[in-house]
């Protein structure tokens, strides 16, 4: 179960059986992972990668990454891993998929860990930012 208990309860109160329950943390563990494996696919592609992350040595809104490359894993509702640019990496501590088109993912927001501490946000193109 991937739900702590104040939210099994809250759900037992909205009237949701033991069952139920167990469905719904499954269903959610299966969107995480669908999740990972589509901003997997979105790092994948060749070419650069820009975000709104701050940087320390530019004073621009829009970062350009010539390479970014993102490993993840999931754990239940958990999504973590490690998100590579330019030479450097940063742990990763969530992340979600922000807008789509028929080709998958056009803009997605990771959560960064240690050195970063923010969301950053990331697309394939800079006008999308």
């Amino acid at each position: 179960m991937h739900f702590d208990q104040r939210l099994q309860r809250a759900l037992r109160e909205a009237g949701l059986d033991a069952d139920a329950i167990a469905d719904a943390s499954d269903r959610v563990a299966e969107l995480v992972a669908r999740d990972a494996d589509r901003l997997g696919e979105f790092f994948g592609g060749d070419g650069p990668c820009y975000s709104d992350m701050e940087m320390a040595h530019s004073a621009d809104a829009v970062q350009e990454h010539a390479t970014a490359d993102v490993d993840l894993f999931t754990h239940g509702s958990d999504l973590r891993g490690y998100l590579s640019l330019d030479g450097w990496g940063v742990p990763v501590e969530g992340g979600r998929i922000l807008r789509e088109d028929d080709g998958g993912p056009v803009v997605v927001e990771l959560s960064l860990g240690d050195t970063v501490n923010d969301r950053v946000r990331f697309a394939r193109e800079r006008e999308e930012l």
